[in-house]
């Protein structure tokens, strides 16, 4: 099977996934952009291994979107049997699935997650209009169904995947021990009793002002660690006013180290007001941790079994966050949430995703050439 897929930058966990799928099929993937403006250079360190990659030469008109028309040789080339768009929001994807349109191709629309909007506003008609006429639809789970469904989608044209970042060898095959723990956070100079881990940048969306609320709430024997970026005065100014001397922004930390930290963590918390998946969440589950996050997390809507493996709060509810933490870390039977962590994550692996998505394009293939007869 000879597959053409569009997306927008090669991100580290997307390329590990076409590497993967390229073993399976002959595989060319667009990219409008070399990387993102607001990530590190660690994104720019990729390798196509299994597949062509190619990144298109265009203007930049946003912080992981261009506009190029480089797309359409390759869409003219009838030898590709499938088509995945996956970059349907920026407008090389938009002006690719018109041009799609113009020249009857079929094509496969996929993305992270999605939160569907009301209104009638031209935006709204516009997304409407473009995501209404593809073969098929990739989604992550029920919300990202409902979000294909608001714009146009056929519920039978519908495809569920299990979407990660993780490979089956990054997932722990047992829990870390307490006696582990203390050792890697005695590696890390971390001393308090309890340890709490946050991951992902200092902007107002992922709600980590809920979660320092929340720490002026609860015992000072929990260390709380923010991983992945530098915080802003706000942040700063919210620690110093709650004299909370058990918050700690880390900064920036590679893969390996990042890692060390979910070990040596005892809880995950992802107070986000909105994420349309929350990758990190995988991550955390792949290291044996327990869960806590919002309702309007999809990551945390699908892998989050609540009362099993973590809890679900409604966004902004600090003393439902506070409760939820307390519970997990003074009474619940942790060990038993983090082999639930464990055992999730590891249907949420790169490999699975592959193998659903040539389980879903040959099955397409197979319905298409039903109806031919």
């Amino acid at each position: 099977m000879k597959i053409l897929f569009l997306t927008n930058v090669p991100s580290p966990y997307r390329v590990d996934f076409f590497n993967e799928l390229g073993k399976y099929c002959d595989l060319t993937v667009l990219f409008e952009k070399e990387t993102s403006s607001i990530r590190n250079d660690s994104w720019k360190n990729y390798s196509f291994d299994t597949f062509e990659g190619h990144i298109l030469k265009g203007k930049s008109v946003g912080k992981a979107s261009a506009i190029t028309f480089e797309t359409f040789k390759y869409i003219k080339d009838k030898s590709f049997d499938k088509i995945i768009c996956a970059n349907f929001s920026s407008p090389t994807g938009i002006l690719a699935i018109e041009y799609m349109r113009l020249l009857k191709r079929e094509y496969y629309l996929e993305s992270d997650g999605g939160f569907a909007k009301s209104g009638s506003s031209i935006k709204e008609i516009l997304k409407k209009h473009i995501m209404s006429g593809a073969r098929g639809y990739f989604s992550t789970g029920k919300e990202h169904d409902n979000y294909y469904l608001q714009y146009g989608a056929k519920k039978e044209n519908i495809y569920r995947y299990p979407f990660t970042s993780i490979k089956e060898k990054d997932i722990l095959t047992e829990i870390v021990s307490d006696e582990q723990k203390k050792k890697i956070r005695k590696k890390l100079n971390k001393g308090e009793d309890k340890m709490i881990l946050a991951v992902g940048q200092f902007v107002h969306r992922k709600g980590f002002d809920v979660l320092l609320k929340a720490a002026n709430t609860l015992p000072e024997n929990i260390g709380y660690y923010f991983v992945g970026g530098e915080p802003t005065e706000e942040y700063i100014q919210l620690k110093n006013e709650y004299n909370l001397n058990n918050v700690h922004f880390v900064g920036f930390k590679s893969k390996a180290e990042l890692t060390e930290y979910y070990k040596a963590a005892d809880l995950f918390v992802l107070p986000t007001r909105e994420d349309i998946w929350g990758l990190v969440i995988n991550e955390a589950m792949a290291n044996a941790l327990p869960v806590i996050t919002t309702n309007r997390c999809i990551a945390g809507l699908e892998l989050v079994k609540d009362g099993e493996n973590g809890y679900i709060v409604d966004i902004d509810d600090i003393k439902a966050l506070s409760d939820k933490i307390n519970k997990i870390l003074f009474h619940e039977d942790i060990k038993a949430f983090s082999k639930k962590s464990i055992e999730i994550a590891k249907e949420y692996t790169i490999e699975h995703m592959v193998e659903r998505h040539i389980e879903i394009l040959e099955m397409s293939e197979g319905n298409k050439n039903a109806e031919a007869k």
